[in-house]
Order: C-alpha cells, then structure tokens, then sequence
C-alpha cells in the first residue's frame, strides 16, 4: 500500500484560501456591528428628535449633561476585551449607540432634513474609501494613527474649551481638524483589524476583539459626520 499525500503546495494553497475565507468573515462580523450601532442611532435619534415630549425630558434642562457624558463612561469603562464576556461587550455597544442617538436628537430641530441626509451620504463615502484604503494599502500606519488619536484628544480638549467660548470660528476648526483625525483612526483602525485576525484564535476571544473594532469604526463615523454637519449643514 503506497501512502496518499496531499503536495505542499496544494496544502499551502488550502490554508491561504480558508485563511482568506476567515479573513472576510472576520471583518463582514465588525462592520455588520457596526452599521447596527449607526442604525440603533440613527432611529432613536430620528424618535427622539421629532418628538417635543421626548426632547424636553432628555435635553430639556441639567439631564442632559448625564445624557452627553453618558457614552464617555461607556467608552472608557464599558468596553474592556481582557475582562469582559463577549455579550457584555455588545450590550455595552448598543446602549452606547442608544445614548449617542439621545443626545443627537437635538439635530433635527436645529439642520434641515436635507443637510443632515447629505451630512450623512458625505461621511459614508468618505468612511467606505477610507476602510478600503486601510484594507488594502501595504503602507504601515501606525504612524498615522499615533498622530490622529493626538488629533482627537485636542479636539476633546478644545470642544470643551469650546462649550464655555462659544466661538463659532474655534468651532469651524474643530470640525475641520476632527474629520482629519477620524480619517486617519478609520483608516488605521481597518489595517489593525486585519493584521489581528488569526484563524487560530479562540472564537470568544475573536468576537470581543471585534465588539471592540465595531466600537472604534462606529465612533470614528459619528464623528466625522457630526463634524460635516457643524461645517455644511444649513439651519432650520
């Protein structure tokens, strides 16, 4: 009896293909999430925004700051993969993206309709070019995602300078350097949720890694389309 072998370079040619197959399902599971995130966003807010009742009781007064702040304690406290379970992780998310929607409400009192759709049709263009670029580009970015997470901490930093100033030109600026810094992070981001996959790894342990990248991409699309709305949005 002669023994079957299979030639390496068939088996090479097998393992890149379920490695390939893997790869996309990988990052199918992150950006169907995150598009969940924008869509629980985008309905309660749309509710919540046509809704006088709604708007006073969640931003109608010193509630609102709980309301506004609320995601920031998510984000720095509510999404932890070393320690948290993978379910935990996506409640975290979706009460996230249920808050952002909250305290987004207020923008269909203040832009037009049609500002807002095209606000929104802008940063999804923008966004989808950005992640093919990261997908694709075999140009390391770490570099450029170093200096757009600086870019975000001087935009958080600026915008809360911002709230007492009120400075309409500070404001433009900080739209403007916040689409920069959100580009790059997108980009970025996608190069490192592919360069994270491994085929080997534990399922549980793959499906926090990409709660949190859903996260990352999710925040990294409000922001660029709050801030094109604050630059190209026409007012009520």
């Amino acid at each position: 009896m002669f023994d079957h072998q299979i030639p390496v370079g068939q088996t090479s040619s097998s393992q890149s293909v379920s490695f390939d197959a893997g790869l996309r399902a990988h990052m199918s599971r992150i950006y169907n999430r995150m598009t969940l995130g924008v869509l629980v966003t985008a309905v309660i807010s749309y509710f919540v925004g046509n809704s006088p009742e709604l708007l006073t009781l969640f931003l109608g007064g010193p509630q609102k700051w709980l309301v506004i702040l609320a995601p920031l304690a998510i984000v720095f406290f509510g999404f932890n993969p070393a320690k948290m379970s993978a379910k935990g992780m996506s409640v975290s998310f979706f009460l996230l993206s249920a808050l952002y929607g909250i305290s987004f409400a207020s923008i269909f009192a203040i832009f037009t309709g049609e500002s807002i759709a095209k606000a929104f049709f802008i940063a999804t263009a923008m966004f989808a070019g950005l992640s093919i670029f990261g997908y694709t580009t075999k140009k390391n970015l770490d570099g450029v995602g170093s200096f757009a997470v600086m870019g975000v901490w001087g935009v958080f930093i600026l915008g809360l300078i911002n709230i007492f100033v009120g400075s309409t030109l500070m404001g433009n600026v900080i739209s403007v350097v916040s689409i920069i810094a959100f580009a790059g992070i997108t980009a970025w981001e996608t190069q490192r949720m592919k360069e994270m996959y491994s085929a080997n790894a534990d399922s549980e342990i793959m499906s926090r890694m990409s709660w949190l990248a859903a996260l990352n991409l999710y925040i990294s699309f409000i922001a660029m389309f709050q801030s094109i709305l604050q630059l190209m949005g026409n007012r009520e």
